[in-house]
């Protein structure tokens, strides 16, 4: 069955025409209303280093085709990033970005960190994300995400909320435990306000989330999100959101402890703040509050872990000349949290506060080359004044773009690793933070207006690791240093404005300071997307979708020891048919049923068959 799935989807690929899906570029000023596909500038960037930021970007179309449900769904589409979760949907999840750990990837919402700082080591839970109340997801790797602050060694992932003018209702699912209904609505009203509500249920059942368990398992998921803009003058908008996210799953703790354990994970932030855009200037001022609540119930035992958050953010970007650009700009937050433990002994509770000052610069040297510069300082509470920057020099030379980038970045110690304590342990005051530099060489050649292939080379050196003691009696930054080095490649092809095929491929060398491997970071993955539209003869025109990605191996705890787990082959599918006003889907997860565990010990998903209807009024 294996052989005949693959030996299929090959053949799949050939016969298939192709076609190319346009994404129309999104103007400041849409009083009108009109539906629009990108929306988001990138935080710190005026316009000649703007090119110099190479990122990957999910719209609301994008996210729609592929059948995604959550972050994961998206991710697994990129090279360079592995994601692990403990369990299906609903459970707590993490991302290594570019070999990096799991805490070094900044998450934003709309240019605003959200890090969670209730957690040990300050990373984001990524598995909770339920997405379809996002308007658009944007993907930083390495350097590229260095701009936006502390905490971005490996890279950004900033998730964009706004006002969707498609109004419409859907609902899809497999059976009445798998199913998934979201709903969006915008008006606009007499006096110019254009208010958005969008919202979303998520309920899915499936076999026990540690591997071999006995218990099924479960999560329900809810979201909201409310938009608000308000155009006060041709140059001035006000613009607000309101996103929520519940989610509460049955989990197993261990092998003999599945019964009676679930946890509430809940989520919100709100936003406000003000846009204005002349002929050469853009300015934007912007103040955040978020809070995550999280409660785990283990069999009447109940942990809980609080964090809130709230950070004001002025920038200023403008084009002074035909060969220069330059911005600027300052941001404040202040993080508090707390948790005490009932099932283990560990504590924390304390308040963080960063002053950071950035700047950046762009200068078109000729229509061929330009430089950019961005430099940033921060002021942190514990560990004082640092500083870091990100050089790029962009060349075009025919067929061919390249781009050379030095950046610095770094990662502050965590509310738990400054001020935590367990019965073996305490916080430790004294530690610096993590710093990293980071060299790529990024490569585009175009081949024909249908073909061209792109690879970035990465380099990073970390330094001052946070780790715990080797008599786990506190924090210490490590020595000796570690690397994590690697290739990306994209071959894209494009033929007769009927198809989009790309082929990715990732190879990595991650290793620990005593060089072996790291955990969970394979040296190996590839995959291919490809999109295509179908003109039927029974059927008419109808929308395909295919996904799939390697997995190599990699090394693992399998519960008793670190050791290698073996590869992976994932395939999705998704087909979609518009037709009176509706848009009928269907979609297939893990197309070759594979069962795998990611990471080891904890099940994942089958194959999955769900039936989606959209109604667009």
């Amino acid at each position: 069955m294996f052989m005949f799935v693959k030996t299929f989807i090959t053949i799949l690929l050939f016969l298939i025409p192709f076609n190319v899906f346009a994404l129309e570029e999104c103007k400041w000023d849409n009083r009108k209303g009109v539906p629009c596909l990108t929306i988001s500038k990138t935080s710190n960037t005026s316009a000649y280093n703007n090119n110099s930021i190479i990122k990957k970007v999910f719209n609301k179309q994008e996210i729609e085709v592929s059948g995604a449900k959550d972050t994961f769904d998206l991710i697994k589409l990129i090279p360079g990033l592995d994601y692990y979760q403990s369990g299906q949907k609903g459970q707590t999840g993490a991302i290594f970005m570019r070999g990096s750990e799991s805490n070094h990837t900044l998450v934003l919402l709309n240019g605003v960190p959200i890090n969670d700082q209730s957690t040990t080591n300050g990373i984001h839970d990524f598995g909770q994300d339920f997405i379809q109340t996002i308007q658009q997801i944007e993907v930083y790797k390495g350097s590229n995400g260095s701009h936006f602050g502390p905490d971005s060694i490996g890279g950004a992932i900033n998730f964009i909320t706004d006002i969707d003018y498609n109004n419409s209702y859907s609902i899809n699912g497999f059976n009445l435990d798998n199913n998934s209904i979201d709903y969006n609505q915008t008006k606009i009203t007499k006096n110019d306000w254009h208010l958005n509500i969008k919202g979303a249920i998520n309920q899915m059942k499936s076999d026990s989330a540690i591997a071999l368990g006995t218990e099924d398992d479960g999560t329900e998921n809810y979201q909201i999100n409310l938009n608000a803009n308000k155009w006060v003058n041709e140059n001035l908008k006000f613009k607000s959101t309101f996103y929520g996210r519940d989610t509460r799953s049955d989990y197993d703790k261990n092998s003999s402890t599945e019964e009676n354990v679930s946890s509430n994970n809940k989520m919100y932030a709100l936003q406000a703040g003000f846009e204005r855009f002349t002929n050469n200037i853009f300015d934007n001022l912007i103040v955040h509050y978020h809070k995550y609540d999280r409660k785990y119930d283990e069999q009447g035992t109940i942990n809980n872990y609080y964090s809130e958050s709230i950070t004001a953010k002025a920038e200023r970007d403008l084009f002074f000349n035909e060969k220069i650009s330059y911005g600027f700009g300052a941001e404040y937050k202040y993080d508090w949290g707390e948790y005490s433990t009932l099932t283990f002994t560990s504590q924390t509770k304390g308040h963080l506060k960063n002053f950071g000052i950035f700047s950046n610069a762009g200068y078109k040297l000729n229509e061929n080359q330009s430089l950019s510069l961005h430099l940033r300082s921060d002021d942190h509470k514990e560990t004082g004044g640092n500083q870091t920057y990100k050089i790029n020099f962009t060349q075009l030379y025919k067929n061919l773009k390249f781009g050379l980038t030095h950046s610095t970045g770094l990662k502050n110690p965590s509310l738990y690793e400054l001020y935590g304590s367990s019965s073996t342990h305490s916080g430790s005051r004294a530690i610096d933070p993590e710093k990293s530099k980071t060299n790529e060489l990024y490569a585009k050649y175009t081949f024909t207006e249908n073909i061209n292939f792109v690879s970035t080379f990465y380099r990073t050196n970390m330094i001052d690791r946070i780790k715990i003691k080797s008599d786990w009696s506190g924090y210490e930054n490590k020595i000796p240093d570690t690397t994590q080095e690697g290739i990306e490649s994209e071959l894209n092809l494009l033929i007769d404005n009927d198809q989009k095929l790309s082929i990715v491929s990732h190879f990595a060398k991650n290793r620990t300071a005593s060089g072996g491997p790291n955990s969970r970071r394979p040296d190996l993955s590839y995959g291919i997307n490809y999109k295509n539209k179908i003109n039927s003869k029974n059927f008419g025109p109808l929308e395909f979708n295919l996904n799939y990605r390697y997995i190599g191996d990699h090394l693992d705890w399998t519960g008793s020891k670190n050791e290698f787990v073996k590869s992976v082959d994932l395939v999705d599918l998704t087909l979609s048919k518009k037709a009176y006003g509706n848009i009928f889907s269907l979609n297939l997860t893990n197309l070759l049923n594979e069962r795998y565990e990611k990471p080891a010990t904890y099940s994942q998903d089958g194959r999955q068959f769900r039936i989606g209807f959209k109604k667009l009024y």
